[in-house]
């Protein structure tokens, strides 16, 4: 990456981890997606209990191989083979695991998560249940406030991530949210994380690359 664009980009992040540090959640730094996982590998003890949300940013960073090592007890959702009723076993497990993982639709850099969720499981588990979560995220993810997050998910998240799981929406199609009310509609409820009760049981790890959607 350019000496010059890094320079910036890193300011924001900088600038964004000292407001999740004012939220009472726990930043790190993440030069590259290496640094991510050896940060987050460092975060979870071996034998845990660990579950995800689906994440293209997770898999980016070897994250998924990682929890699917044999180091720990995996509530894996994606395990080959699954029926649906041992697939939705797995997601109420998830509210029970150790060390919960996901991405971030959005970050503000006022130190606010912004997510957005269809079936609800990954802002259920961020919001409640697990006693340490880890969110990692590209530095493209990081948005000024609450309303360029909006923006972000209806302009790129919500669209790219439609395509990508085969929804049958709108925004599949055209690329953009309408506001629809399809039956496959990904964006059903809506997470701010803000100041938090529990110091630091939400750790943010923001890498200075491109990932995810």
């Amino acid at each position: 990456m350019d000496e010059n664009k890094r320079f910036v980009i890193e300011k924001r992040i900088a600038k964004t981890m000292a407001n999740l540090e004012k939220n009472n959640m726990q930043p790190f730094y993440a030069k590259t997606k290496e640094d991510a996982l050896k940060i987050v590998e460092s975060l979870i003890p071996t034998g845990q209990v660990v579950a995800c949300g689906g994440s293209v940013t997770l898999a980016e960073c070897g994250i998924m191989d990682l929890l699917r090592s044999g180091r720990y007890d995996f509530l894996d959702r994606a395990k080959p083979g699954l029926t649906p009723q041992e697939s939705k076993d797995i997601l109420r497990k998830a509210f029970f695991a150790d060390t919960y993982l996901l991405s971030a639709n959005a970050i503000t850099e006022n130190g606010e998560l912004y997510n957005v969720d269809g079936n609800s499981n990954r802002v259920a588990a961020l919001v409640y249940g697990p006693d340490s979560v880890i969110v990692v995220a590209g530095y493209n993810k990081i948005v000024p406030d609450i309303d360029t997050a909006v923006q972000r998910v209806k302009k790129v998240a919500a669209p790219i991530n439609a395509v990508r799981l085969h929804c049958e929406t709108p925004c599949a199609k055209v690329g953009e949210c309408m506001n629809c009310h399809s039956e496959g509609r990904i964006c059903c409820n809506y997470v701010v994380s803000a100041q938090q009760r529990h110091k630091n049981r939400i750790k943010v790890v923001l890498v200075g690359e491109e990932l995810g959607f």
